[in-house]
């Protein structure tokens, strides 16, 4: 894979710069300055606003594999303030991203960088795990030869793969059936380990379940070119005409009425978790692991009925056959987290449709299309 070295930022700020970080007035430690891997992406770019609307520097490295820059102008529009720098970097590419760390003053990173898709990892497994692993130890050796020692980690429900019926909370042994899952299992073991024999070391470790929705103002979502596999986007561009009809996978799994079981959490409940996160880092020693989740399972049927009910576009569909290797119903608990950070997710499914249609409604073809005008963000 070609590796590129930093472009120049695209809005350069004095290197080494401190500040008292926004969560500083309570006491303890706080981040000031944030590395956000994988922020050009879904769930990347909507956190990037959230830390920017709260105060945090933001620096972002991305490779652009499953994102666009285009998607800068939209985040800084929306969060008032400029993004502290970007540059395009594969992760594994370790000299190149040195080089960021030796520029900027990071105190923490979120790290979201990594492949994706269940279905194409299945076809690709040794990619998924040079990417995702070894994506996961660049950074980590990098960030460790720097001295930094703070990460907040996105992992994934789908670590939990065919454990049993939910919500599974996190004393359930994972189970990962698919290589992307199993990937991010592994890192999980990773920086457990890296953890236990490095005491400086924290991270906070969050199973997210499947992110869906969209920015309220309609200016950040999910772009259909980069989300083929993710239901909402695939709904949505039904619903608008761009597709004759919905492929559902298979209507004979062990579940409620046949079809396949997720809990669908915003987007935005997620990147408030995450940002959440940074302020809780130095809770404890070590590694901790928490669910995000809605605690609610809904089934494909489920999701096309919210959708309908919230936009009134009918969804027309196909049963497909299913893949016998599919989970048939995920659903996380996410009880833990909301003991230890009062964290509870305040969007239900029919926000998740309402604003998905409302991405897809002023986007029509993602970020291709200029941005939109639209209320007070205009």
């Amino acid at each position: 894979m070609a590796r590129n070295r930093p472009q120049s930022p695209r809005a350069p700020r004095p290197a080494g710069r401190r500040r008292p970080g926004p969560g500083a007035e309570a006491g303890g430690w706080a981040a000031s300055t944030v590395l956000v891997t994988g922020g050009a992406g879904f769930v990347g770019s909507l956190t990037c606003t959230d830390l920017l609307d709260h105060g945090y520097e933001v620096i972002v490295v991305d490779d652009y594999s499953n994102s666009t820059p285009r998607v800068f102008s939209r985040v800084e529009r929306v969060a008032g303030r400029f993004v502290g720098a970007v540059y395009q970097l594969d992760i594994r590419d370790r000299p190149a991203l040195s080089a960021v760390f030796e520029r900027h003053s990071v105190d923490a990173v979120v790290h979201f960088a990594s492949h994706k898709s269940e279905d194409r990892s299945t076809r690709t497994p040794v990619g998924y795990y040079d990417a995702n692993v070894g994506g996961t130890t660049s950074l980590l050796r990098t960030m460790h030869e720097h001295g930094v020692h703070h990460l907040v980690y996105h992992s994934s429900y789908a670590v939990y793969g065919d454990a049993g019926r939910g919500p599974l909370d996190e004393r359930t042994p994972p189970r990962p059936v698919t290589p992307y899952a199993m990937s991010k299992w592994v890192c999980e073991r990773i920086l457990e380990d890296i953890c236990r024999h490095c005491p400086q070391c924290t991270v906070v470790a969050l199973r997210c379940s499947t992110p869906a929705g969209a920015h309220p103002s309609g200016l950040l979502g999910e772009d259909q070119r980069n989300a083929p596999d993710s239901l909402l986007p695939r709904m949505a561009l039904v619903a608008d005409g761009r597709r004759p009809r919905l492929d559902v996978r298979g209507d004979d799994h062990p579940t409620r009425d046949g079809t396949l079981v997720r809990d669908y959490l915003h987007v935005m409940d997620a990147v408030e978790a995450h940002r959440v996160a940074l302020d809780h880092l130095v809770d404890r020693p070590g590694m901790t692991v928490y669910n995000l989740a809605r605690n609610r399972g809904s089934s494909v049927h489920d999701v096309i009925s919210a959708f309908t009910a919230a936009t009134g576009r009918p969804v027309p569909y196909d049963v497909l056959p299913g893949d016998p290797g599919a989970v048939p119903e995920l659903v996380a608990d996410s009880t833990a987290l909301t003991r230890a950070w009062g964290w509870r997710p305040a969007r239900d499914l029919a926000d998740v449709c309402r604003d998905t249609w409302h991405f897809q409604c002023l986007n029509p073809h993602g970020y291709r299309d200029p941005a939109p005008r639209t209320g007070e963000n205009a």
